[in-house]
């Protein structure tokens, strides 16, 4: 490995910038936080959820832990589900294009590392390709794939997985080809978590993770190994592997809540698990004995429905299961009002925090999902739509019963709708009014100072 001492030393250009003025909060008033969001995967993967194809054992413990979710909704698409994650507000007022974070937007990173938080960032940026843009959302440190540089390299091999291209706060380093990208940037994780413990800091851990994406390769608990080089030259790879891929990816959290544990930490540490969009074809799962085939970047549930999980130790109440509607925006102001931070009003936020439901309290809920998807941020190519449980209408005026319509091939007819189905469809079209005028308008500079 190149430059293998830039993994626990800062550059001292990162040390300087990340000396904050502000003074930090009383660590007992301020939990830690992990977010982490797994990359591609669907509700229908995760054992906890009714699914039958793959093994979850440490996802699942967490869900035992804590509050599991059954209707969380991300974007079709990993960029707009970023966007909307970071800055807790709709594609529709500030997502611009594919692959770019707007450096006008504050984040939750900005929020917490205002708060006295220590911030970091592993995992997938995909945002923009100034070495400084981690920095510039809001995280002192990061250990990132695809940052300046891009997803593959001369000969076409894609460099997230085995010997992986990765940015180390801002030093660039080609790993051997025995290495493994998702332990590299998850042992940097680890370190933070570690580092931050022994400075009695609380800290924000952001791990847009980079597996389960393709290409569909082997792992290194994969007997194919080191043995299997060409799945990783194509961009979808070999779909047989997306199974060890799962594996690993409950392995990465198991050891995240394992070194909570051991560190004595777990009580006083959100930790949130969650995806970006649904599972990408070619996978096909099984979910309640049901084939649920991939769906990423279509606006159907097997695109947009994803797991979420919180753990809270001591605070959230073991075994919840939660059938309340939840929006990728609503996690920033979760977890601000979990860490009693307070979002700035300048930003107006979309999303609502659902804190009052992790610690079994009353609290206002969600009576539907908004989505404004656009992969390139080309209005004309928008697809909108509002949804509750049951029903979805988009703007195109396509209206459908779910429960007897999940793929969205036999919209309702409007003129022969009963009394719910109007009154659904009529606060839905609300909601899509309410919207329809806002492109864009938060690109005026609105960042926190």
């Amino acid at each position: 490995m190149k430059n293998s001492h830039s993994f626990l030393v800062l550059p001292l250009f990162y040390l300087l910038l990340s000396c904050n003025p502000l003074e930090k909060q009383n660590n007992q008033a301020s939990p830690n936080i992990i977010l982490i969001m797994a990359d591609d995967l669907g509700y229908e993967t995760i054992t906890a959820n009714g699914g039958n194809s793959y093994s979850t054992p440490a996802i699942d413990k967490m869900a035992a832990s804590g509050m599991r979710f059954e209707h969380c909704y991300a974007q079709p698409l990993c960029t707009p589900s970023r966007v909307k994650i970071m800055t807790g507000i709709y594609n529709v007022r500030n997502y611009q294009e594919f692959g770019l974070l707007d450096d006008k937007q504050t984040t939750f990173g900005h929020i917490f590392r205002d708060a006295g938080y220590a911030t970091c960032i592993v995992g997938k940026w995909q945002l923009g390709k100034d070495s400084l843009s981690p920095y510039n959302a809001g995280f002192d440190e990061h250990c990132l794939w695809q940052l300046s540089e891009g997803r593959t390299d001369g000969t076409a091999r894609d460099t997230r997985f085995s010997e992986p291209v990765l940015e180390v706060n801002g030093i660039l380093n080609t790993y051997n080809q025995n290495e493994f990208g998702p332990k590299i940037v998850s042992d940097y994780a680890l370190d933070f978590i570690k580092r931050q413990s022994l400075n009695k800091k609380p800290f924000f851990l952001y791990y847009p993770m980079l597996l389960t994406h393709c290409p569909f390769s082997p792992t290194p608990d994969s007997p194919e190994w080191q043995i299997d080089t060409q799945a990783i030259m194509t961009y979808k790879g070999k779909a047989k592997y997306f199974k060890d891929m799962m594996a690993y990816t409950d392995k990465i959290v198991g050891s995240i809540n394992d070194q909570l544990q051991s560190l004595g930490i777990a009580d006083n540490t959100i930790v949130i698990f969650t995806a970006d969009n649904g599972t990408d074809k070619p996978i096909v799962s099984q979910m309640n004995k049901k084939e649920v085939v991939g769906a990423k970047g279509k606006s159907t549930d097997a695109g947009t429905r994803v797991p979420l999980i919180v753990k809270w130790d001591q605070n959230i109440q073991a075994e919840q299961v939660s059938n309340s509607l939840i929006d990728l925006s609503d996690i920033l102001p979760t977890i601000c009002a979990a860490a009693n931070i307070e979002v700035p009003e300048v930003l107006d936020i979309d999303g609502w925090s659902f804190l009052p439901e992790l610690l079994g309290q009353e609290g206002e809920k969600r009576k539907w999902v908004y989505s404004w998807y656009s992969r390139n941020g080309k209005e004309e190519e928008a697809i909108v739509f509002a949804r509750n449980h049951d029903y979805k209408l988009y703007q195109s005026g396509a209206y459908h019963y779910l429960p007897n319509d999940l793929l969205e091939e036999h919209p309702l007819h409007l003129e022969q709708l009963n009394k719910e189905e109007q009154l659904t469809y009529e606060m839905l079209d609300k909601v899509l009014k309410q919207y329809q005028k806002r492109r864009l308008e938060n690109q005026k500079d609105m960042s926190f100072e």
